[in-house]
């Protein structure tokens, strides 16, 4: 993937200023739409969820308090990671996104709630809402593409730093809620001048004080109040909140990294149109195919597109509008990216690692008679041989260690090369 702009097979190429001015009417009726028959069946829905939610997590505590027995670690640990999931991703992104205020319930609310995450909910909505769905895959702007850490397209310079892209994004799996907070602080940007920076500094503090409540709760009052299952009750809110953050970061991956999803450049959005920035969002997107349940599972961002599309529209309404959109997409001839859970993954995972390494670097591998694994053995074990001889005393000393000096440089050199 490059850049849409340099892309000699831009999806866009073929279609004129009226046709993309086109789309965005047709787009805006479907949102219209949404807005105009939301109502009871969509409250009752979303304080269903919420409640089947924390009913679900109670009982999983419930349950939990004889973790010590493992049927009881086993059905509560699963329990709670699923109501974890659920929290995250279907209640409190979507809340947050303002899906719900229509219905002004202060309870149910984008500027009350908050959620069951490292990150606080003001600093999410700004760096989410804000920048992320304004500036979705624009290169340098959007900083969800890539948390900053990785390679994303051909056209970002390499360095070597970036080879060690794929252990950073395990990484970030594996931490995913904390790496958030860490992005949400745009840390790598403020961490050199924080003592000067008092803005920083108060939000590092939201930050902090917001992770050790969550630390708290799930690792010493839970566990304490299961007595003697503490300590698998400890482990139970471990293994929950890391098989939360796994799934959330797959999700997330899913629906920007698998390969044929469109980046921009940062000179695309000069004079953008809604009807443009509609088009951005079909083409930066990706879907995930699935059972209702998995929908759900993903806060129905399984349907990103969509999502993208209309991010202030009821989550539960995606799914029913989906062949709407994908039937303009066909009507314009662009490309709907759409598949498995295991597929995107593995689309998104193979992307991080063919960006972790030079653009020519297949090119390279290929020009190496033999393939280049098998040359570097040679040259290696050539090299080894080499260091054994120099190691070696000889009666000559001074001028046998002058030509094997030489030929190590030598054959470094053909290394290089």
């Amino acid at each position: 993937m490059t850049a849409i702009q340099k892309d000699p097979e831009n999806p866009l190429a073929h279609l004129s200023r009226e046709d993309i001015e086109q789309i965005g009417r047709e787009l805006d009726a479907i949102r219209q739409e949404v807005l105009d028959t939301r109502g009871e069946e969509d409250a009752a829905y979303i304080r269903k969820v919420i409640d089947s939610q924390r009913k679900l997590e109670l009982g999983s505590r419930g349950v939990l308090l004889f973790s010590l027995f493992p049927p009881a670690w086993l059905v509560g640990t699963a329990g709670l990671t699923v109501a974890k999931i659920l929290e995250n991703m279907e209640i409190g992104h979507n809340v947050m996104h303002g899906q719900w205020d229509w219905m002004r319930d202060p309870k149910i609310h984008s500027t009350t709630w908050e959620w069951d995450n490292a990150s606080p909910a003001d600093l999410w909505k700004h760096s989410h809402n804000e920048i992320h769905h304004t500036y979705t895959n624009v290169i340098g702007k959007d900083h969800d593409l890539g948390y900053g850490i990785m390679r994303v397209d051909e056209d970002q310079r390499w360095v070597p730093f970036y080879l060690g892209q794929p252990a950073w994004n395990l990484i970030n799996a594996f931490l995913f809620e904390y790496s958030i907070a860490a992005y949400d602080l745009q840390l790598g940007k403020n961490w050199k001048g924080r003592k000067e920076n008092p803005e920083f500094q108060l939000k590092a503090k939201q930050v902090m004080k917001k992770i050790r409540a969550q630390m708290k709760k799930d690792y010493v009052v839970h566990p304490l109040l299961s007595g003697p299952s503490a300590p698998t009750t400890f482990m139970a809110n471990v293994t929950a909140n890391l098989a939360r953050n796994l799934w959330t970061h797959s999700v997330i991956m899913c629906g920007h990294f698998p390969e044929g999803v469109a980046t921009f450049e940062k000179t695309s959005i000069d004079g953008e149109t809604r009807a443009d920035w509609y088009v951005r969002q079909m083409l930066g997107a990706a879907n995930i195919s699935g059972s209702p349940a998995m929908h759900m599972m993903t806060g129905n961002l399984s349907f990103q597109i969509e999502h993208h599309l209309f991010p202030d529209l009821p989550s539960n309404r995606y799914q029913e509008i989906s062949p709407q959109v994908k039937e303009i997409f066909e009507r314009y001839d662009l490309p709907y990216a759409e598949g498995p859970l295991p597929k995107q993954v593995a689309s998104a995972w193979k992307k991080v690692i063919r960006l972790s390494l030079p653009n020519d670097f297949g090119d390279q591998v290929t020009s190496v008679p033999g393939g280049i694994a098998r040359s570097a053995a040679s040259t290696a074990g050539g090299l080894l041989g080499k260091a054994k001889n120099f190691l070696r005393p000889s009666k000559d000393s001074s001028d046998d260690t002058l030509a094997e000096v030489t030929e190590l440089t030598s054959a470094g050199e053909r290394m290089a090369a």
